[in-house]
């Protein structure tokens, strides 16, 4: 077997475990917030983002404080949320019943506002990092812990408005898993957690082996190659969510997903000892971090205005205009990303 299908082979094996996993991931956290009452999209923003975000983070402290690449790191981070967002076309387009913007819940609207206020503090540390390397602390940027605080506000205020929502619009739901209590969908949701990370984490490494085998420069291989590796768990766990019939759990886990995967930038800040990591990182990934606010934009556009047609039966136009800004900076950065 030559090491080029070794390399792929691997590749199908961390994707096949998280596929598998990440259905059991959805269905003990449906369970979670039946039992505990809070609610698909408070698990999805916090228990499903963090846990599907774990090889990000993994990905990013190896990229720093082992290899000193400060673009993989940085590319990895802006290139998920990007695709992430991307994710939405793909739920849209399984989702045969209507457009997910007509069913979601507008509550959504809340993490992307945050989504977009942590990518502004990004993009604006990325361009003035270099030029204003004095405002630190110590080794770490000014920025991680403004990063950290937003992240963290951002948690209080989805936790303060989800619990306003249950109270406004209690009501008698039959339960729908009665026969597995608390502890036991808490312990297998550790379980099948252990498996996605343990993937996710080996997935960025057969990532690397493969952009060495095909020769692509650093800024796409970690904004595009090991960004979808590492997203890989959020895929599985979104479609999982939504074969559930757990829509607004599968919403809530992407844009969950990117107000992490944002402070993770924060934490990767820690351990790149040179300096602060965006003022090392290329600024070709600014790129990305425009194209995120844009799609986030559109993501917020479609929640508000809620459009009910969809183009050619197949997905809402909120959903292309999604791929298209995706499918720019998939181009812009291999055309001009060396």
């Amino acid at each position: 077997m030559s090491n080029a299908t070794l390399v792929w082979l691997e590749f199908g094996v961390c994707a096949v475990l998280i596929g598998l996993a990440g259905w059991r991931l959805s269905l003990y956290g449906d369970v979670i917030a039946e039992k505990t009452g809070l609610g698909g999209t408070w698990i999805g923003v916090v228990l499903l983002a963090s846990v599907t975000s774990l090889p990000e983070l993994a990905t990013g402290v190896s990229s720093v404080a082992v290899a000193n690449e400060p673009d993989i790191a940085t590319g990895n981070i802006l290139g998920a949320c990007v695709l992430n967002l991307a994710y939405l076309v793909v739920l849209d387009l399984a989702h045969r019943e209507e457009s997910i913007y007509t069913r979601a819940r507008q509550g959504h609207i809340l993490s992307a506002g945050f989504g977009v206020l942590l990518l502004g503090i990004v993009g604006f540390s990325l361009l003035l990092a270099p030029r204003i390397t004095g405002l630190s602390l110590g080794h770490v940027g000014i920025y991680a812990p403004v990063i950290v605080a937003v992240y963290m506000l951002s948690m209080r205020v989805v936790f303060s408005y989800e619990k306003k929502q249950r109270v406004a619009y209690a009501e008698e739901v039959a339960e729908r898993y009665p026969h597995m209590t608390l502890k036991q969908a808490a312990l297998r949701y550790a379980l099948a957690a252990l498996v996605v990370v343990g993937a996710g984490i080996w997935l960025p490494f057969v990532g690397e082996d493969i952009a060495a085998l095909q020769g692509w420069n650093v800024s796409f291989v970690g904004t595009l190659l090991i960004a979808f590796a590492t997203s890989l768990p959020e895929l599985a766990v979104t479609l999982a969510a939504l074969r559930l019939g757990a829509l607004d759990m599968a919403i809530a886990n992407l844009l969950g997903s990117n107000l992490f995967n944002l402070t993770i930038l924060a934490i990767d800040d820690v351990f790149y000892a040179p300096g602060p990591l965006l003022a090392h990182a290329s600024m070709t990934h600014a790129v990305s971090v425009m194209s995120a606010v844009m799609m986030t934009g559109a993501v917020i556009v479609g929640l508000l205005y809620r459009p009910p047609g969809r183009v050619f039966r197949a997905v809402g136009w909120i959903s292309i205009l999604l791929l298209l800004v995706y499918l720019s900076n998939v181009y812009v950065l291999f055309r001009f990303g060396g």
